[in-house]
């Protein structure tokens, strides 16, 4: 029995002292860590409590080091400000509460309540702006394993905008774990700009550059391109560096973007890299030539240096000759009260003897190299992007241009009236949509609804126009330029008394907000494809309109002969109101395409009527293929342009009205002539 007591005792010590060894055993580790903790914290408490950007580095550094369960917690309280200080003790807290007894603190090492104090008995530990930023840098490391995945997008953010190579392997332990796709490719991303950036491992680095070959975002040309970073020496030998970027002739050469050298008669408007006087100034720093006075400053200095009229005992009035000027000069050298001079030739000499080279920053000779074709090949690409914007916004203009005019063409091209009237139609369109918004504020369904309404209004508008004013000056063109020019003049007056002056808006809808992005280099407005898209639209019903129904084929008979029409049945006065009108509708329709993204006055029209008659006449009067080829030529001719002009946009409108008057001059028929009245066949 006793026995059998004994052997259960003994059991349950063999139980019980395992745990017990092993609570005490993280106890005392707790305690030690705490206390170890708490030694980190006095031993740089100067340093923590009265910090600056420039010592708390090695603070920071020992924190992260020493693995402290707390370290996180700490730097977060620190970076928010929550930290206190005990003047007397020393010992670094947070404040628990206050109450009527005072300011109860806890010490943060080890949660140990030290009591209550008065105000001012404690201080607060308040870190700048540098301080709080170098904090947050060290923040990262625990960011990128966060459970919250908007802390971990946060923290690549900060990573972005200030990369340490302190955070090589943070980062790479952190996209070993991350489930997120986004954020794990973000965290690649950074990897390879930062290993490209601050990695020793040559291997590493070009593993990491040949990742970014056809990448066209800024992060990934401004990476490469910190590859290729140099900087400028003077030799009195050809230098033969692995790292050598070029060779620099002063006045001569200039820097390409890739590091490398060329003449200055290959790159318009682009200035030598160094000037003579540059070059002067690195012989001097780098001690191979010393401080001097130019020739031009000598008779500076000789008048300075008169005394009673004389300089060095010498009248100043044998000074006549450059000679004798030289040669009082040499006096004031010698008696060390001038610099040494030099001449022209001299100068021009000891540059000639030196070699300026650049060097890149970059040691490696492979890993420029792989950089300089990655960098080239990036920029064939990005130039080739930015020919397809220029090219896609001219098209987006002439598509504009496009709606303007062919209303204009179809009018002039039967009737060989000069419509100056034709843009307060594109007005009366514009003004229709925006009151179509003001009764349904769906902006889908209001352009839907404002679209065929404008038309009618406009239709109408042209049809009153013809049957009033114009078919009584049809055997008159100037008559009806003037006539309708006073026409345009009362239809912008009526705009203002029934809308004002200010301008009202015309509002796309959502689905045309943004833009479509290809790339960083090019992205095109939405609301630049629907304008192309409309035109093409507009294009399709034209012709079909003008070659499958009978009114278009009427006018054409018409426009090639009227008095051949008239005897086959064909009323020519009736396919002149309806085409007025047909073409004044149109015109009603551009104006609602326009005032989407133009504001919407009385003088909308004004803007496009010069731009419509220019589209007319280049393209071929009344020929719906000259109007688009018309509207093609001068929406690219503008851009382009306005591309090497683009501060002055009133100049790259002259030029281009100086170039189309040209351009008629050797081709009056337009682009595509049409046989008829409006080409005076």
């Amino acid at each position: 029995m006793i026995g059998s007591v004994v052997i259960c005792i003994m059991k349950f010590f063999l139980r019980i002292i395992p745990k017990l060894l092993i609570i005490l055993f993280f106890s005392n580790s707790a305690l030690s860590s705490e206390s170890d903790f708490e030694k980190v914290l006095s031993d740089n408490f100067k340093l923590i409590t009265k910090s600056s950007s420039k010592t708390v580095e090695p603070v920071i550094e020992k924190l992260l080091n020493s693995n402290f369960s707390k370290v996180e917690e700490f730097l977060k309280f620190w970076k928010s400000k929550k930290l206190i200080f005990t003047k007397k003790t020393k010992i670094i807290a947070t404040l628990k509460q206050k109450n009527e007894l005072g300011y109860e603190l806890i010490q943060f090492s080890n949660n140990k309540n030290l009591g209550f104090f008065k105000k001012k008995e404690f201080k607060s530990i308040k870190p700048n702006s540098g301080v709080r930023s170098k904090i947050s840098n060290a923040l990262i490391g625990f960011q990128l394993q966060s459970k919250d995945a908007n802390t971990r997008s946060k923290s690549l953010e900060t990573l972005a905008r200030n990369f340490n190579p302190k955070y090589l392997k943070p980062l790479k332990n952190a996209i070993e774990k991350e489930t997120d796709t986004l954020i794990k490719k973000r965290m690649s991303e950074l990897l390879v700009f930062g290993t490209i950036k601050y990695s020793t491992s040559v291997k590493d680095k070009i593993a990491s550059l040949n990742t970014l070959r056809g990448n066209l975002s800024i992060e990934a040309r401004g990476v490469i391109a910190s590859l290729l970073r140099s900087k400028v020496y003077v030799g009195d030998v050809k230098p033969n560096l692995p790292n050598l970027a070029r060779i620099i002739v002063p006045e001569e050469t200039i820097k390409n973007m890739d590091g490398s050298s060329s003449k200055p008669f290959f790159n318009f408007n682009r200035k030598p890299e160094i000037s003579k006087q540059d070059a002067i100034k690195l012989l001097i720093k780098a001690k191979f030539l010393k401080d001097f006075i130019s020739p031009s400053r000598r008779d500076e200095i000789l008048e300075q240096n008169v005394i009673k009229g004389k300089i060095e005992g010498v009248p100043v009035g044998k000074l006549i000759t450059d000679k004798e000027r030289i040669k009082t000069y040499n006096l004031l050298v010698k008696s060390n009260k001038a610099l040494p001079l030099k001449t022209t030739e001299e100068i021009n000499e000891i540059i000639k003897k030196h070699f300026f080279y650049a060097v890149y920053e970059e040691k490696s000779g492979e890993v420029i190299n792989i950089a300089k074709k990655i960098f080239n090949n990036t920029n064939y690409k990005v130039n080739f992007y930015k020919y397809l914007d220029l090219i896609l916004d001219g098209l987006s203009l002439a598509s504009i241009y496009f709606l303007g005019a062919i209303g204009l063409a179809i009018t002039f091209g039967v009737m060989r009236v000069i419509n100056m009237a034709h843009g307060e139609f594109i007005m009366m369109g514009a003004y229709t949509g925006y009151v179509v918004q003001l009764f349904i504020p769906n902006h889908t369904v209001s352009l839907i609804i404002a679209f065929p309404l404008a038309f009618f209004v406009t239709f109408f508008a042209g049809v009153t126009l013809e049957r009033l004013v114009i078919r009584h000056l049809y055997k008159n063109p100037l008559d009806t330029l003037l006539a309708t020019f006073g026409v345009s003049i009362a239809l912008q007056q009526i705009a203002k008394n029934i809308f004002g002056t200010q301008a009202r808006p015309l509002t796309s809808p959502e689905w045309l907000d943004g833009a479509l992005v290809v790339n960083d280099v090019l992205s095109i407005s939405l609301i630049r494809i629907a304008i192309f898209a409309l035109g093409i639209i507009f294009l399709i019903l034209l012709l079909i309109v003008m070659n499958k129904t009978r009114l278009g084929l009427e006018t054409k008979a018409v426009t090639q002969n009227p008095m051949m029409a008239s005897s086959m049945g064909i009323n020519p006065d009736r396919i002149n109101m309806l085409t007025f009108g047909f073409g004044s509708g149109i015109a009603g329709i551009a104006g609602v395409a326009i005032g989407l993204f133009s504001k919407v006055t009385s003088e909308l029209g004004s803007d496009y009527i010069v731009q419509s008659f220019m589209t007319v006449v280049v393209g071929g009067v009344g020929n719906i293929w000259g109007t688009l080829a018309g509207a093609t030529m001068i929406g690219m001719l503008q851009k382009l342009i306005e591309w090497f002009n683009p501060s002055n946009t009133l100049a790259a409108q002259t030029y281009m009205i100086i170039f189309i008057i040209l351009f008629i001059q050797f081709r009056p028929k337009g682009i595509i002539a049409l046989k008829g009245r409006a080409a005076e066949d």
